[in-house]
């Protein structure tokens, strides 16, 4: 159960990333002064928002289950490989080797902070 709080968690801080990232875009607009009632029809900023608070009770409730130094590390580094693999196949956005070569680091730091040695 733990492990799959974790990967909610993750799934859930990426799909919000991803949903403030197309609240973004044109044709929608984040509100301005000039424009204050604009933020109502923006729902992808509002799901995106709903759903990091989503993930913030993910977060508590892995952290309820596991040492803060393995759930912290797994979360955060999930979310940020999720979310470089998201900006490549839904907004199409550069994606380097130097990319591919960090995540893959961060994976090998995260499973060396959180294996036990016995």
């Amino acid at each position: 159960m733990k492990w799959l709080i974790l990967i909610l968690g993750i799934a859930s801080n990426a799909s919000a990333s991803v949903l403030v990232k197309i609240a973004m875009l044109p044709p929608r607009k984040f509100p301005s002064l000039s424009e204050p009632m604009v933020a109502l029809s923006n729902w992808p900023f509002w799901l995106g928002l709903g759903l990091y608070g989503i993930a913030f009770l993910l977060y508590a409730a892995a952290l309820a289950r596991l040492p803060l130094n393995v759930a912290h590390p797994i979360l955060t580094s999930g979310a940020v490989a999720a979310v470089a693999l998201c900006s490549l196949l839904i907004f199409h956005e550069e994606f380097h080797w130097t990319t591919i070569a960090g995540i893959l680091l961060v994976v090998v730091g995260v499973a060396l902070i959180t294996v036990r040695v016995t």
